[in-house]
C-alpha cells in the first residue's frame, strides 16, 4: 500500500510568528522565494542551479511544501512538456515585504553583504515604493493580473 507524503507543516502553536516559521522559516524556502521574486527562475533545474547548490531531495520537498501551503503553484511548461513551471500565488507575493526587509536588515549589519538582485537596490525609491512596484510586477508575471501601471 502506497501512502502519500504530507508536506503540511507541523504546527507548534497558534502564535502567528511560529506558524509563519513552520510554513517558510527554513533557509531553502526563503531562497526559492527569493529566486521566484527577483530572478526569472521558474523551473526545478533553474532553482537547482542557484549559487547555494540545494540538494535535489531538499529542493523537491521544499517546492512541495510551498505548494501545499498555497505559496506557489506548479503547472506544466507549455514549451517543454516534461518540465514544470512554478509561480507565486497572491499569498506568496504577500511575502515580498518580508524578503525585502531581510535584505535591508542584513545590508545594514553586514558590510560584506550585497543585494542579490538589482531590483533590491533602492535606486532612489523608498522601501514602500520599491515593494509596491515589485508587487505589481510579480502579480503581472505570476498571476497574469494587469496592474494600474500596465494599463
Amino acid at each position: 500500500m502506497r501512502t502519500e507524503k504530507c508536506y503540511e507543516a507541523i504546527r507548534r502553536s497558534n502564535c502567528p510568528i511560529s506558524k509563519a516559521l513552520d510554513t517558510v522559516g527554513d533557509k531553502w524556502s526563503l531562497l526559492i522565494l527569493r529566486d521566484l521574486m527577483f530572478t526569472d527562475k521558474r523551473s526545478y533545474g533553474e532553482f537547482q542551479a542557484s549559487a547555494e547548490h540545494i540538494a535535489t531531495n531538499i529542493l523537491a520537498a521544499r517546492l512541495a511544501t510551498l505548494e501545499s501551503n498555497g505559496i506557489i503553484t506548479k503547472s506544466p511548461d507549455p514549451e517543454h512538456g516534461r518540465r514544470s513551471i512554478y509561480r507565486l500565488t497572491e499569498k506568496g507575493i504577500d511575502l515580498l515585504p518580508v524578503i525585502v526587509e531581510l535584505n535591508h536588515w542584513m545590508m545594514k549589519w553586514d558590510a560584506t553583504a550585497s543585494p542579490c538582485s538589482e531590483s533590491l537596490k533602492n535606486a532612489g525609491k523608498s522601501k514602500a515604493e520599491l515593494i509596491a512596484a515589485r508587487m505589481e510586477e510579480l502579480r503581472e508575471k505570476h498571476l497574469g493580473v494587469a496592474t494600474a501601471s500596465g494599463l
